[in-house]
């Protein structure tokens, strides 16, 4: 279902560690102990943090002989944009009507608001 899987990208994405993982992603794979390095914690603990973001499905991990690298999986992050779009559309709609109704004021009162 598309409310749940939303549910566990957002909740994976509360997380500034997990959100600051996938932005090192965005540039391209990255192995656990490339991922570790700008964070004052243990390989295991960012390990943890990878495990989450793959079952959000997030990122996938491979396997290079000793390497596993990480890469960033975009379609749950679409499926957050569709999401957003429909509000922002939403709140367009909104600001449209807003922006009617202050030009009426201001026309009906000869004053610029």
């Amino acid at each position: 279902m598309i409310t749940e899987s939303l549910d566990q990208i957002f909740a994976t994405l509360a997380d500034p560690t997990r959100r600051a993982i996938l932005a090192r992603l965005a540039s391209g794979e990255s192995s656990v102990k490339e991922l570790a390095e700008p964070f004052e914690m243990t390989q295991p603990a960012i390990s943890k943090h990878l495990k989450v973001l793959e079952r959000a499905g997030l990122i996938s991990r491979g396997r290079d002989a000793q390497r596993r690298p990480c890469k960033l999986e975009a379609a749950p992050l679409q499926e957050i944009a569709a999401w957003v779009e429909e509000y922002r559309q939403f709140w367009e709609v909104r600001f449209d009507r807003l922006d009617e109704y202050l030009k009426e004021l201001q026309n009906e009162g000869g004053e610029s608001l």
